[in-house]
């Protein structure tokens, strides 16, 4: 190109045509990695989506009734069965299930609780 002619505003056809390609060409490759970027973001948040969602569904199932041979209280589901799980973690599970799943406790129903390890 000659630069005296991009000065003056006179560019050729040949010119022209080549600046339109080199114009659509750097547009298109911005497309690509950026459209790599999101795909790559998209599946790094689904793993880290995917452990935290898969831990909670595991241990669901808190507390235990206070006595076997009573009749469970109003609005409780019944009795639940802890493998190796204290209390009170049971408790904690069972509260943050309810909390996530946004309904409340006594609308829940679990049968048992056990400890991955």
């Amino acid at each position: 190109m000659n630069t005296l002619a991009l000065s003056a505003g006179k560019l050729g056809i040949g010119d022209a045509g080549i600046a339109a390609v080199l114009g659509y060409a750097v547009v298109f490759v911005g497309l690509v990695l950026l459209m790599a970027v999101v795909v790559l973001m998209g599946k790094a948040m689904a793993g880290t989506r995917g452990k935290a969602a898969s831990t909670p569904a595991q241990p669901a199932a808190p507390a235990p009734a206070a006595a076997p041979s009573a009749p469970p209280a109003p609005g409780s589901a019944g009795e639940v069965k802890l493998f190796d799980v204290p209390d009170k973690e049971a408790a904690m599970i069972m509260a943050i299930v309810a909390d996530k799943m946004g309904k409340p406790l006594n609308e829940l129903r679990f049968k048992s609780i056990k400890e991955v390890k």
